[in-house]
């Protein structure tokens, strides 16, 4: 009886340490089961109590208040108690590995491919399967069983039946766990993730500053000959990375943004949130990317919507503006200046903005004020849409073709050469990386 209780003992701990479930609640189980059984055998019976010593696993049981012995409890009565047990094991494991997973929301985990259930890949994590819905997958990925699989622990639910995990490759928080995975300082919270936007499989636009002034942030995140951006991007499948110094100016940081365009001025309007960025023709198709990626990753890194004009395009949307207000009595040079010094550079954005502002910021007379907006919302619809330029933030390359000739002229060709001129950016910023020269965008994706 004795060797028998020992066995007991240590049949609970294994099952603690493998399951990961408390010893307490293993005994209280067992408690239950031997007490469920032996209402089975005593079926009049009031009052069952089954108790375990936790020192010795000694078993003991009172039926009514009377001992009873674990011999008289027979066969049916066994098998009730296990499967008491088992089920109320499935539930302590189910109750742990929740608990434990439900703290790791947010984290990187490693698993095996297992199969795949509809476009859904199945994961094993070791303690429990998880799933990748197709829609938090990257484009074009395919996983092979044994596969080994990185991802992101996105949510954790609780059923009935089983333990819901649910990971991500997709989600913008996905690529900082790998910065913090790869990158020491970033972990260390010496280098800050500032900003980062993404399109899943295609490009990511990270911002990063460093609170040390000898740690060049986007160095350190490229690394010696871009080992360490060379190890996310592999692991993403690809994905192009560029890492962006952060400023406070916005004008500054626009400018990083949309790199590797050469930018000639930045606008800012405060009112509508919106900044009108001046590049040479032959940066135009560079600046708006391929199918307006770039303009688009820029402008959610850094939360401005952005136009993307040629000088030409500039100067007619001036030239537009300043010969519509020429016919506003009142209006003269210095207003004029103190317009476009609020970032106001086309009827339209001064239609948009309403007379509030120059009544408020520039303390135009409120008649005036209207008189000027009435007079940019009538100029604004007789603007055709080719003269009129849209934001670029959502537009294509056809839409880009729209706002410029230049744009239509070269698009395709300049964009088709935008990969070799991307590549050869990111070995010459490897190279500076490598020789403490702090680059502003770093095209990792190429490497």
């Amino acid at each position: 009886m004795a060797n028998m209780n020992s066995d007991l003992l240590h049949m609970v701990d294994a099952i603690s340490r493998d399951k990961n479930i408390d010893k307490e609640s293993i005994f209280v189980d067992l408690e239950a089961a031997i007490a469920s059984a032996a209402r089975r055998t005593y079926i009049d019976a009031v009052d069952v109590v089954a108790m375990i010593d936790r020192a010795n696993g000694r078993i003991s049981a009172t039926v009514d208040g009377k001992p009873v012995s674990m011999q008289e409890l027979g066969r049916i009565a066994a098998q009730t108690a296990k499967q008491v047990m088992i089920q109320k094991l499935r539930e302590d494991e189910r109750s742990s590995i929740f608990d434990e997973f439900s703290k790791r929301v947010g984290t990187l985990v490693t698993g095996v491919a297992t199969r795949m259930e509809g476009g859904t890949l199945v994961v094993n994590l070791g303690r429990g399967e998880a799933i990748i819905p197709r829609s938090e997958q990257l484009p074009g990925e395919t996983h092979h069983p044994a596969d080994r699989v990185r991802a992101m622990i996105l949510d954790v639910r609780e059923s009935a039946s089983q333990v819901r995990i649910v990971l991500t490759r997709t989600h913008p928080d996905f690529i900082k766990r790998l910065f913090d995975a790869e990158v020491p300082e970033v972990s260390e919270r010496i280098i800050e993730i500032r900003a980062l936007a993404r399109e899943p499989g295609y490009r990511t636009k990270v911002a990063v500053s460093s609170i040390d002034s000898k740690v060049d942030a986007v160095g350190a995140c490229v690394g010696v000959r871009g080992s360490r951006i060379k190890n996310i991007v592999e692991e993403i499948n690809g994905e192009k990375i560029d890492i962006v110094r952060w400023n406070e100016s916005s004008q500054i940081l626009i400018a990083n943004a949309l790199k590797p365009a050469e930018i000639k001025e930045v606008f800012l309007c405060f009112e509508l949130g919106h900044a009108v960025v001046v590049v040479s023709d032959d940066q135009l198709s560079l600046a708006i990317g391929k199918r307006g990626q770039n303009v688009r990753l820029a402008s959610r890194l850094t939360g401005w919507d952005i136009d993307i004009l040629t000088p030409a395009e500039y100067d007619r949307s001036i030239d537009e503006m300043e010969r519509t207000l020429r016919n506003v009595t009142g209006v003269d040079d210095v207003l004029l200046d103190k317009i476009l010094a609020m970032g106001i550079i086309s009827v339209n954005d001064l239609a948009r903005v309403g007379p509030d502002p120059l009544v408020q910021e520039l303390e135009v007379p409120a008649d005036l004020a209207a008189s000027i907006s009435a007079a940019a919302e009538e100029a604004a619809k007789k603007i055709t849409p080719a003269a009129a330029p849209a934001p670029a933030v959502e537009s294509s390359v056809a839409d880009a073709a729209i706002e410029s000739p230049a744009a239509a002229l070269g698009a395709s060709e300049a964009l088709e050469g935008e990969a070799d001129l991307e590549s050869a950016q990111a070995v010459a910023e490897a190279d500076l990386a490598d020789a403490g020269a702090g680059n502003a965008t770093s095209s990792g994706g190429e490497s």
